[in-house]
């Protein structure tokens, strides 16, 4: 930062860039137009992708069969510092439960000087179980009422845009792709990365389907695609992808193995009537090409 506010130093002979990184959250959010005035750009900085995790592991450990890798990827994340060698999954979920709490503690709890910490986990682990199922402040107060854990809906909005703003979750907002507008209720939440649901959570099997969508969300962020649900009247289509004038559509699912699934997955997409790409992502080994242009 001291280098940053000299006033002379724009008039350097060099040709160089400045770069302040930071996990803060104060640092990462709108709010450093307060500390950094003029012009600069900041950005994002997601954890690994399955590429670059793919890339990544190969300068440290050995790289499995791709189907493998994936199931790895998608149970162990992509932060880096769980890469760098072969860790257990004990292992793993420890690294990245220091990272979750830091962030908690630091970002969220201190920052905000937040007294009831238990409601704020309580939230967290209901969001943490739901990546990928669409949910309100509403739903989630009247869950944790049910069990006897009162919280009123404006804590629990509170409570999920500090977890945004510290970069824990990613908020999805539906689209109608008939009334061509952003709905504001019943929004999904997907997390940073893969690994911050295990670690607090524990890992299951069913929970693999959410996480793949979590995956896939993640990739048409990185590649700078804004993303919304897509609300149709039958249905929804689990994501919109638009940057500029490109748009795209994508269905994720673990697998299909019938044709009641195979016609469940393809046909909200032939149901939306235009000419931009539509995609079907899956793990399970199929023929190729299209089906219906798809």
């Amino acid at each position: 930062m001291q280098l940053i506010e000299r006033k002379n130093v724009h008039r350097t002979d060099y040709d160089v860039d400045f770069y302040v990184t930071g996990s803060n959250s104060r640092m990462m959010s709108s709010e450093i137009a307060t500390y950094l005035t003029g012009r600069y750009v900041s950005f994002r900085i997601y954890t690994l992708s399955f590429q670059e995790y793919l890339e990544f592991k190969k300068q440290y450990t050995q790289v499995k069969d791709i189907h493998a890798e994936l199931a790895d990827y998608i149970r162990l994340g992509g932060f880096p510092a769980t890469h760098l060698r072969e860790y257990s999954q004990d292992e793993v979920y420890t690294i990245v439960r220091d990272i979750y709490n830091s962030t908690i503690f630091s970002d969220i709890v201190k920052r905000n000087q937040i007294r009831k910490i238990d409601q704020l986990e309580r939230v967290v682990r209901y969001t943490f179980a739901n990546v990928g199922n669409s949910f309100s402040a509403k739903s989630i107060s009247n869950y944790l009422k049910s069990v006897n854990h009162a919280i009123d809906n404006e804590t629990v909005y509170s409570y999920l845009e500090k977890l945004e703003k510290a970069y824990l979750l990613h908020r999805c907002s539906r689209y109608d792709l008939r009334g061509k507008e952003i709905l504001k209720t019943q929004e999904k939440f997907y997390l940073a990365d893969t690994a911050l649901r295990y670690s607090v959570l524990g890992y299951t099997p069913d929970s693999v389907a959410s996480s793949l969508e979590n995956v896939v969300y993640l990739e048409l962020c990185r590649r700078g695609y804004t993303v919304t649900i897509g609300k149709t009247p039958d249905g929804e289509v689990d994501f919109v992808a638009q940057k500029q004038n490109d748009r795209l559509y994508v269905q994720v699912t673990q697998e299909i193995k019938s044709e009641k699934t195979e016609k469940r997955e393809y046909e909200r997409l032939l149901e939306i009537r235009d000419n931009y790409p539509k995609y079907v992502s899956r793990t399970d080994e199929f023929a190729g090409g299209n089906y219906q242009g798809i």
